[in-house]
């Protein structure tokens, strides 16, 4: 048996394990039923002389874009129909290492398995190519089906811009520290379309974490844990408006006033 890519790895192996713990997490919520649910992670900065020498256990797969930006870059991947509970147990068996070929329309899987990545994966790598070109250190992709957020998705009302933005962070302080930037929302595409990506990325000019309507959300950030962090905070903020409607009556949020003195306090965006 040929040896894990992870093996002599240690800080390989860590992030890893934080990608099997967020997966984790993300089925314990119950925001990855089935399949449902995507991981994508920028691991080049682990790619030392040794693991650039491992050959390929797969035939090169046309991306179906070119991204410049990616050349010979590294990413691990959850696997096409894989569980995200099955990841948290076994990450390497429920997802491949793969690099970006030199003409940055293909890729090869590495390690540890060939499992074929998300399906996807397209739109995750388009992002993290436009990462590179804007000069931003972010390394990890996730998208998962939060049940509240998904659930004020299915109105008109709440998909207007920042409309949701304001409600969420006025429900309790935390959400506008920990997610500054608020939501974007992207109208419905068919799930995994070059349309839906496209308009990820006309949102995620403004947001780190965007919508897709009557779906589920994708975040992005430095590194997964992030990327969870901040759908974490803004789903807690939508179960707890969820909550006061289901008492019978509309909560009253922070005040403009409240929000702005918070804003300052902490050095936030107004």
């Amino acid at each position: 048996m040929s040896k894990s890519i992870l093996e002599g790895r240690p800080a390989l192996a860590r992030q890893i394990q934080d990608i099997a713990e967020t997966a984790g997490y993300l089925w314990q919520k119950g925001w990855a039923e089935r399949n449902g649910g995507n991981i994508t992670v920028n691991i080049t900065d682990y790619a030392d002389d040794a693991m650039k020498a491992f050959p390929a256990i797969s035939a090169p797969v046309p991306i179906g874009l070119t991204l410049p930006n990616l050349k010979g870059c590294w990413f691990f991947c959850k696997g096409t129909n894989r569980r995200m509970r099955d990841l948290a147990r076994y990450p390497m068996e429920n997802g491949s290492v793969i690099r970006i070929l030199d003409d940055c329309s293909s890729y090869e899987i590495v390690a540890d398995n060939p499992v074929k990545p998300t399906s996807e994966l397209p739109s995750h790598l388009a992002v993290h190519n436009d990462f590179i070109d804007r000069g931003l250190d972010y390394k990890a992709s996730l998208h998962t089906h939060p049940i509240a957020l998904v659930a004020m998705s299915h109105t008109e009302k709440f998909l207007r811009k920042d409309v949701l933005s304001n409600l969420l962070w006025s429900m309790i302080p935390e959400t506008k520290a920990f997610c500054p930037k608020g939501l974007g929302v992207a109208r419905y595409e068919l799930p995994g379309s070059l349309d839906l990506a496209s308009a990820t990325l006309r949102e995620l000019e403004d947001y780190d974490v965007v919508m897709w309507e009557k779906h589920g959300v994708f975040a992005v950030g430095p590194d997964i844990m992030e990327a969870f962090d901040q759908v974490d905070v803004l789903d807690k903020s939508a179960m707890i408006y969820l909550s006061a409607k289901c008492m019978g009556y509309e909560p009253d949020g922070m005040t403009k006033e409240q929000m702005k003195e918070m804003s300052v306090a902490f050095n936030l965006p107004k």
